[in-house]
Parts: structure tokens; sequence; C-alpha cells
């Protein structure tokens, strides 16, 4: 695995002029799979390339894995077979345990906050230690002291005439995504610890998983919420909702989609079967309209990326923060095979689409991409190429 070199100072948030959104800047990872002290940096549109066992997928998944925590998800639930996460060299200590280890760093109002997090695989699943810092100092950690409890000892950041709070938190839980029911935010440490914490989960939890199985996107549907799946496989109910939208929004998606299309697009419908399931179309032109049923699978998987690279949050079935407004949310699509099915011109035409929607800041995209669509994007303003490499033990 290529290592990329650790920030090991804060920029000063007196000369750097701070995001108004959280953002994911940084990803890490240690013994996790195939990584080891692995740091990659995170824009706007990240690619990652590389051979097969070289981790690409699995970074997705680690990041995947602390948003889910984020969100409140337990550790069985994210992780239902974490040994197989443990890499063969990663030996046990002298009593037995073995696990791996995932952060981030979050930029956002707060500064740079740092998240690390060490799980323990086996013989038991449960988190062993936490860290949150803000600047270098820091604000949560928490610790496994008794093996025989399924808690661990938390201390957070406090100041006034306790300068340090000390609770136990569940094992199985994200400590960081807590505070905010601990934390009473009566000091100005408090209000830090919370302000952490809050950019950390925000951050994480606007992400969504974006995998479009062609082969489930072909069939007629039941009428729904119209809210994309990660697999894509209610794309008629998307459509459908989709014919409600203002001429604007529609007329942009349209000139979106057309891109990764071959001949002519002149619409994208859906129609209501008879037995109240719904199909969807596209439109060649008056009184030619094609079932997608009938579409090659690049075609699709181009149609459903560009379908959530367009429409955002409302139309997609992510977690974000209710409470915070959206303008301060940032939506992160993690998408493994971004350019899969997809033939030269498919991709290049899907890296530009992303690239310009994420340079309005609402969107980031984080996938991997195969050798010649990373040589095509290398260079390309605002993308970050990461090229990985197997490691060999």
């Amino acid at each position: 695995m290529t290592v990329i070199p650790m920030r090991t100072t804060a920029p000063s948030p007196s000369r750097v002029a701070l995001p108004a959104r959280p953002l994911v800047g940084e990803l890490r990872l240690d013994a996790f799979a195939s990584h080891r002290r692995t740091v990659l940096p995170l824009g706007p549109l990240t690619l990652l390339t590389g051979g097969s066992g070289s981790g690409k997928s699995t970074a997705l998944l680690g990041y995947e894995a602390l948003a889910r925590l984020a969100a409140g998800d337990p550790l069985d639930a994210v992780f239902p077979d974490p040994a197989a996460l443990v890499p063969e060299w990663a030996g046990a200590d002298a009593r037995g345990r073995r696990g791996f280890r995932l952060g981030c760093t979050v930029d956002g109002p707060a500064g740079p906050v740092g998240l690390d997090l060490a799980v323990q695989a086996e013989p038991a699943l449960r988190i062993v230690g936490e860290r949150l810092k803000d600047h270098g100092q820091t604000l949560l950690s928490t610790a496994l002291l008794d093996a025989r409890r399924s808690t661990v000892q938390a201390a957070w950041h406090t100041g006034g005439d306790v300068p340090v709070t000390r609770a136990h938190l569940p094992d199985d839980r994200l400590g960081t995504a807590l505070l905010p029911l601990r934390v009473a935010g009566t000091t100005q440490g408090q209000l830090r610890v919370l302000a952490a914490a809050e950019q950390v989960v925000v951050a994480l939890r606007s992400a969504f998983v974006c995998d479009p199985r062609p082969p489930l996107m072909r069939a007629a549907v039941p009428v729904g919420d119209g809210l994309s799946t990660s697999a894509c496989d209610n794309l008629a109910d998307v459509l459908y909702r989709a014919q409600g939208w203002g001429a604007q929004r529609h007329a942009r998606l349209l000139t979106g989609a057309a891109a990764g299309f071959s001949g002519r697009l002149t619409g994208l419908t859906a129609e209501r079967l008879e037995d109240g399931t719904v199909r969807a179309l596209v439109e060649r032109g008056p009184g030619r309209s094609t079932p997608v049923g009938r579409l090659g699978d690049g075609e699709l998987r181009y149609l459903a990326l560009s379908l959530a690279l367009l429409t955002g949050p409302d139309v997609l079935v992510a977690d974000p923060h209710v409470e915070v407004p959206s303008a301060m949310r940032a939506l992160t699509l993690l998408a493994d095979g971004l350019d899969r099915s997809l033939d030269t011109r498919q991709a290049e035409e899907l890296l530009a689409l992303a690239a310009s929607v994420c340079g309005t800041g609402h969107t980031r995209v984080l996938g991997t991409v195969g050798e010649a669509t990373a040589a095509a994007a290398r260079g390309t303003a605002g993308v970050t190429v990461v090229e990985l490499a197997p490691r060999r033990h």
C-alpha cells in the first residue's frame, strides 16, 4: 500500500480560512484489510486507483463504517465479520487480541478536528479506544479498563472548576456521537467539545453509498417515496416522482444524463402500469419511448450516477443531521467502481459532470476507478487522484 505522509501539525486557524461546512479532509486506516498506516487526502472529488488487492474498495468500506458509527449504528451491525478485516500479518498480543484502527480529520468551523478509533475484532468485537482532538488538544478519550464489562472509561474536556468529566460509555457505540446526550454545554470547554463532536458527526453522517446495479434497475416497481436506494433498484419510482419537479430542475437532470447516452435523449419519464407499478422510460423524440429495461449497463449506471450527483440528498436515502441547515452540509457520495461498465467517453463525461457538481461545495465524491480513467483525470482541476499499490508483507 502506498503510504501518504500523515499531517503532523494542524494549520493555524488565524492563517487559514475555515470552511463554512464540515468536510472530511483525511481518512486514516491501519491494520484494516490490506492497509497499514495509510493516510488518504480527500478533496471535493477523490479517485482511488490501483491494482487488485491495493485496498481501493476497503478504503471506501472504512469511510462507510465511520459514517454508520457516527449515525449511531452499533458496532456489530457495521462489522458483521470483523475478523475478516484484520490482515494476517497483524498478530495477536499477549492476551490474544487482534483489531484495526480507523480515523479521519474533519475541517470546518471548529477548525481541524481529528477522530481516531481502535476496534478490537477478536476475541470479542468492541471499541477499545477513541480520541477526539481539536488543534492538538484531546477533547475526548476512552479506554477499555475492564474486559469483563461492556463499557469503556471515557473522559472529556469540561473546563471551569472541573477540567475533566469521567463516565462510562458503551463499548459498541461511537463515543463522539453520544457526547451531545452527555455534555450539558454550560461551560466554554463543554461548548468546545460539543462543537467538535457535532462537526465530525455532521460530516460523516452526510454520506451515501452509490452502487447502481443495472440488473435490478430494469424492472417495474411499486410506487414508493421516490428516494433512490444505493443500488438504484427503484429507478422507475425515482423518475415517477421527478415528473413533479419544476421545468428547470428537470431540464438540468436531462442535460446531465444525456451525455451518457448514445443517440438522442429528449426525456426521462415513468408510466403507471395496470397492476399499479411504474416503469421507467427514456424518450428519443416525439412519439419514441424506450423502456429502460432495454438499455445497456453503461447507460443505466451513468443515468443513476448522474441522478445522484445532480439531485443531492433530497432524492437519496441518506441520513443527514436534520437539525443542521442544508447550507452547512456537504453530501459525500461513496462510489466503488465509479467507471464500471462505462466506455471511455461515458467515463470522461461523468468525471466532467462530477467535477462541476463537486465544485459547488455541496457535494463531494470518493470513488474508485480503473487506471485509464485515473490517467485521464490527473491534472484536472478539483480532482485528487490517489494511487494505491498492493503491500507485500
